[in-house]
């Protein structure tokens, strides 16, 4: 089966299953796991992706409000590729190429039309629910069934170690905001709270497979969370900690709860978190290991460029120390 992918996850998805090698063309975002750098890239982005998280945002909301399209895709080198199956999402304009984009863009000039495939997953378990369905589609359902089991022994671990059980109450719960952009802020929905209930946490201003919604700073600091995660959507730690500011010189930043305690970790929203694919349970250990430091007891334990904590008395927003 000649495989074309246009999402990272289902990218992600597809080498876990073993049908790396059925891999012929991806996304210019498609960047895991390395040994895929050289399978052709048949799309790229059509907005500036350079600057900081309001720039980033603007120029995304130009390109919306003028009906226009964030990716294009390269037909040329897609008919050339003759893929059976083309892998996508219908649920987000910002972060892949989206289905009724696909199909248009299909409409003509292929004489045996692939099958389009969208992974459109807004709950953890619908995670695993697209993840069953991609590998059954693929003729590799038993590797998939494989992989997700011992992905949720390894969850299951976690919540032992944690001593989450379901028939707690969420209300006692220790509280997470997690921030998935900074200007404009917005927390993280769709399957994120459910990552911060496996992770011991209760995510607040956000609802499990609710999308993710720009929240006012009043209401941050009206809820204080004990604990702020910052993990944005396509940002490496260092591009986090470039932005910071965005939230340090806030009004109120330093009154903060999560702040005043030192609670306050910086994660590498790239490589996980945003990306319903396997690595969505070293994020939910990740999680862990900043709501329950000395419990979650990470194997292996978080790295430098996964998790860092900023320091409350930092004088610059750059100034973040390595866990």
């Amino acid at each position: 089966m000649r495989i074309v992918s246009l999402l990272p996850a289902a990218t992600e998805w597809v080498c876990a299953f073993g049908a790396a090698e059925d891999l012929v063309g991806r996304s210019h975002e498609c960047d895991y796991p390395p040994d895929i750098q050289d399978v052709p890239v048949v799309t790229r982005a059509t907005y500036s992706s350079e600057g900081d998280s309001a720039a980033i945002d603007t120029a995304v909301q130009e390109k919306l409000q003028n009906g226009l399209s964030l990716y294009a895709v390269d037909l040329d080198r897609l008919r050339e590729l003759e893929p059976d199956v083309i892998l996508t999402q219908d649920q987000c304009d910002v972060c892949a190429v989206s289905m009724p984009e696909l199909e248009e863009a299909l409409r003509d000039g292929f004489g045996s039309k692939p099958e389009v495939f969208s992974m459109q997953p807004s709950t953890f378990k619908q995670v695993l629910d697209a993840a069953l369905r991609l590998g059954r589609l693929l003729d590799r359902t038993d590797a998939a069934m494989s992989t997700v089991a011992a992905l949720e022994r390894r969850l299951q671990q976690l919540r032992d170690r944690l001593g989450v059980d379901k028939r707690d109450d969420p209300a006692d719960r220790t509280t997470i905001a997690c921030i998935e952009w900074m200007e404009p802020l917005m927390t993280a929905g769709h399957w994120m709270p459910d990552v911060a209930g496996h992770a011991g946490a209760r995510a607040v201003l956000s609802a499990s497979g609710s999308p993710s919604q720009p929240v006012a700073w009043s209401a941050l600091r009206q809820t204080d969370p004990d604990v702020l995660a910052v993990m944005p959507c396509g940002f490496t730690l260092d591009e986090t900690r470039r932005d910071l500011s965005y939230l340090t010189r806030r009004d109120g930043w330093n009154d903060l709860t999560a702040v005043r305690d030192g609670r306050v970790a910086l994660l590498d929203g790239n490589a996980y978190f945003n990306r319903p694919g396997p690595r969505l349970y070293r994020s939910t250990e990740l999680l862990a290991s900043v709501v329950a430091p000395r419990r979650a007891d990470l194997d292996p334990p978080a790295r430098d460029w996964e998790r860092q904590w900023w320091k409350p008395a930092a004088s610059t927003p750059q100034d973040a120390t390595t866990a």
